[in-house]
């Protein structure tokens, strides 16, 4: 029970690796918030856009108004579109730019008071498309990127005041949107497959596997830890593609 007496706040938190975040938090004591577009029917939750750039502070602010403390906050909300360069809208471009980046740069910046009463910590959601790409993935390996950027300055701007700040990179996860690309593929089984082999564990990602290590990063065994991201990647970044 790491987590006893903590309060966290998982933002995009109601499903997928947000929701298994979550859940192990609160297995180990913690109480958890969560916050996005709807209702958490399992966790206290807050109804919040995190496109409006107002959307942060709101939230931050109705955190310390129910429970009167932040001690870990974990920014996992995002989006992901798919195209090319020449395909994708300025409006596109920024809606990406604004949940991905600038939402959690808003979030850490409203929580950065009450983070500094609790010598809390800050874990980011990243992405291993923030050290690669795939195609069409322009926005989201950029602001995967810059996210990553951002867990770091984070780090040197705020670690002599007791505030730590890490990311995970997660690969190939188990989710309802992969779920929805493998069915897509022209032969699903096949592809499944091939994703299985991509990876030197021979399998893909569950959110619990991502939830495991933020468990960790959030804990104090982690207590000198800071400026780090994490691939959580089944070792897929490691292997070298075969012709």
């Amino acid at each position: 029970m790491r987590f006893n007496g903590k309060t966290a706040l998982v933002t995009g938190g109601r499903t997928g690796i947000g929701r298994a975040i979550a859940q192990r938090l609160a297995a180990e004591g913690a109480r958890v918030m969560t916050a996005q577009r709807g209702d958490d029917e399992e966790f206290d939750s807050i109804r919040a856009d995190f496109t409006d750039p107002e959307s942060p502070q709101q939230v931050i602010d109705a955190v310390i108004a129910r429970t009167g403390q932040l001690d870990i906050l974990v920014n996992n909300v995002g989006m992901m579109q798919e195209a090319r360069i020449e395909d994708m809208t300025l409006t596109d471009w920024q809606r990406n730019l604004a949940l991905n980046l600038s939402a959690p740069f808003l979030t850490i910046k409203a929580a950065l008071p009450h983070l500094r009463r609790s010598q809390g910590v800050i874990v980011n959601t990243g992405s291993i498309e923030g050290i690669g790409t795939n195609p069409n993935h322009a926005a989201y390996s950029a602001t995967k990127a810059g996210l990553h950027g951002l867990t770091r300055a984070v780090a040197v701007d705020h670690g002599a005041e007791g505030i730590r700040c890490n990311a995970v990179a997660p690969g190939w996860i188990d989710s309802d949107l992969n779920r929805t690309m493998i069915a897509a593929a022209p032969d699903p089984d096949a592809f499944a497959r091939d994703l299985r082999h991509i990876h030197p564990v021979d399998r893909i990602g569950r959110p619990e596997d991502v939830a495991g290590m933020v468990a960790f990063l959030a804990s104090a065994e982690a207590g000198f830890i800071t400026g780090q991201v994490y691939a959580v990647d089944g070792g897929r970044m490691a292997k070298l593609s075969l012709p």
